[in-house]
């Protein structure tokens, strides 16, 4: 991440400081810049959309937690008990604080004020543009692009905050779609914000969502095989990117028409196919809609990944686990997912580790893959359809179609999901957010001895935020925008 350049704005969550109500924007005094002065020109634009990206790449966000680490534990993808963790439960301790194990509490303070930060960063972004963007970028698509982004991740973060924060089974339980969880902003300002319901929540989401497709309507027929002028647009978000978005969104709120017709839709057209094979990728790069680049991933991600004697202190999974997980009988796997080329296997220790971010010639981190796609379209299908897209997925992952599962109800779609999502987006983060959508407690197939309950999957909002973070009046208390236009840019 050296030698890029980006807009830093003080962390908020809703409306709460990471330092002080009065402190909005963090100032370094070799580096002040007016906002005025530095969206003058195009780069001064590139520059903040560009930093809106990285701040993605941080630990507490995609870089780290919303990816393979937080996310993955709640969902007991992995063996490793942190040292000061008394078991496997104490993950789910949402509401004290300590210095070592999981701290689950502190993580997840982290992971808002992170979140609320990055829409922050757009929301800026956003501000400037309709100041200035016509002035200072003459290229229509120019605009339209960095506007269609923008909108994107302030999308998408508070979608991942919804499926963080938000209730349970939103789709199949009409009664709690009211539940008050979260801000939606989109301003970058101080002013406090009131809690939303989920279903307001949604709707902002899908808006905005719609908003960005447009502005990316321009390149609806982008082919993301191809390399171009502009450079991988896949470590952006695309036209085909947002489409897809939309299409979990869409899933998420039972809207099943819609998402079914989504995900055919960037099937279709993203230019993209399913692998069959994962040597030299085993994340999967040749899938990815949209990802982020981690700057020198390999040195970075040994902290987390490493097969050599090590392994007991990094994100392992026992040989056991490793069998569950994967549905594997016998020595190997004939599902690629579980091949050398995807996991490495210490064989003294009998134990296992994933190579997705040690051998990752592309230093991505995925936001979104196509097979993602084929599990929607089966969700919402019927019959042979449904059947015909999660066995397409399980064929080309070297699964014989003589064990193609059967769709043909809703409990074996499920089911069979179930099983899906666990393979096919291990250390990948979104797991945990299939059980929560769609409800499913119980005792964990890869983790038995752990039973998952309601309250797992319900997370309190941040004590900062209940503190400072929103009003309890219907309208916004908004302050001057035009107040705070000091702005910061770093050089990384």
């Amino acid at each position: 991440m050296k030698n890029k350049t980006y807009i830093l704005i003080a962390a908020i969550a809703g409306s709460t400081l990471l330092s002080s109500c009065s402190d909005w924007f963090d100032i370094s005094p070799k580096t002040d810049v007016k906002a005025e002065e530095f969206f003058d020109t195009e780069n001064g634009f590139m520059s903040a959309l560009t930093g809106t990206y990285l701040l993605m790449t941080n630990e507490e966000s995609y870089g780290a937690d919303l990816s393979f680490a937080l996310a993955d534990q709640l969902a007991q993808m992995y063996d490793m008990i942190p040292e000061g963790a008394i078991d496997r439960y104490s993950i789910y301790n949402y509401t004290q604080s300590t210095n070592g194990g999981y701290n689950t509490k502190g993580r997840l303070e982290r992971i808002w004020l992170s979140s609320y930060n990055i829409i922050a960063n757009a929301n800026n972004l956003l501000k400037w543009l309709d100041k200035k963007g016509e002035e200072v970028l003459p290229d229509e698509n120019k605009r339209n692009m960095i506007r269609g982004e923008a909108l994107a991740i302030r999308a998408f973060i508070h979608f991942d905050l919804l499926r963080y924060w938000g209730p349970v089974n939103y789709a199949g339980n009409p009664d709690i779609r009211s539940t008050k969880c979260m801000p939606y902003r989109t301003v970058a300002d101080k002013s406090k914000k009131p809690l939303l319901p989920a279903s307001d929540i949604v709707a902002k989401i899908i808006t905005d969502l719609e908003a960005a497709k447009e502005c990316l309507a321009y390149e609806e027929n982008l082919d993301l095989s191809a390399y171009n002028i502009e450079g991988d647009r896949r470590f952006r978000f695309n036209y085909h990117a947002v489409n897809a978005t939309l299409a979990r969104v869409h899933n998420y709120a039972g809207n099943s028409s819609e998402a079914k017709r989504l995900a055919l839709d960037v099937i279709d057209n993203c230019g993209l196919d399913l692998k069959n094979s994962n040597d030299n990728d085993p994340i999967l790069f040749g899938e990815t809609l949209c990802g982020i680049s981690v700057f020198q991933m390999l040195d970075n991600y040994t902290t987390y990944f490493d097969a050599s004697d090590k392994i007991q202190t990094k994100y392992h999974i026992t040989f056991t686990t490793l069998g569950r997980i994967f549905e594997i009988s016998g020595s190997e796997s004939d599902d690629m997912r579980a091949r050398s080329a995807a996991i490495t296997r210490n064989n003294d220790r009998q134990m296992a580790i994933t190579n997705k971010y040690i051998d990752n010639d592309n230093e991505v981190i995925p936001l979104i893959r196509l097979p993602e796609m084929y599990y929607i379209v089966c969700e919402n299908s019927e019959g042979d359809e449904a059947s015909y897209h999660i066995n397409h997925v399980r064929n080309r992952r070297g699964i014989s179609s003589s064990n193609d599962v059967s769709c043909d109800t809703p409990e074996k779609r499920i089911k069979a999901l179930n099983s899906e999502y666990r393979k096919e987006f291990y250390a990948e983060g979104q797991y945990f957010h299939f059980l929560k959508s769609h409800g499913l407690t119980g005792e964990l197939y890869h983790c038995p001895e752990v039973s998952l309950t309601n309250e797992n999957f319900i997370f309190p909002l941040p004590d900062a935020e209940k503190e400072y973070g929103w009003t309890n009046e219907e309208e916004d208390t908004t302050e001057d925008e035009e107040s705070n236009e000091e702005t910061s840019t770093d050089n990384l």
